[in-house]
């Protein structure tokens, strides 16, 4: 015999033998709550309201979205100030924009950037020497450590 307490809903199985025809005190094993149970006469009927319990508990239950102004409104009395049904088009604007230039980016440019340069310089220094002749030790000094630094580098690796 399926039992089935009053205050907590909770349902318990019992065999038909233990409950008789004058019924039976029973206490709930979750809440505490006695009751008098009599012998329930017609199984069948039983079954199928366990039956439609069970498919009732199978549907799906729509989701609601806890969060939104117009429930918090209904359910708590809560008032959003400033809140528009329609999002605003600048932020969504500036959320969908992704940055073209990342960090690899700006790194790799560097790079690129400072290798031209240096190809520059090396394809012109002759006439950068002729020019400023003065500059001829800071130009020379230049390529020496970049010589040192390749050296140093090559010796790391091995």
């Amino acid at each position: 015999m399926l039992l089935n307490c009053s205050s907590c809903q909770k349902k318990f199985v019992v065999p038909d033998n233990a409950i008789s025809e004058s019924g039976r005190l029973v206490q709930c094993g979750s809440c505490g709550n006695k009751w008098k149970q009599y012998p329930i006469k017609n199984i069948k009927k039983e079954i199928n309201i366990l039956k439609n319990k069970k498919s009732i508990l199978k549907e799906p239950r729509p989701k609601k979205n806890l969060y939104t102004a117009e429930y918090l409104q209904k359910k708590h009395g809560l008032v959003i100030d400033g809140f528009n049904a329609e999002p605003n088009k600048k932020i969504l604007d500036k959320k969908n924009k992704k940055s073209t230039f990342g960090f690899y980016s700006y790194i790799i440019f560097l790079f690129v950037f400072f290798v031209t340069l240096f190809g520059i310089l090396n394809f012109t220094k002759n006439l950068i020497i002729q020019r400023y002749p003065f500059s001829e030790i800071y130009i020379n000094y230049f390529y020496e450590v970049f010589e040192i630094i390749k050296i140093s580098l090559a010796q790391f690796i091995n």
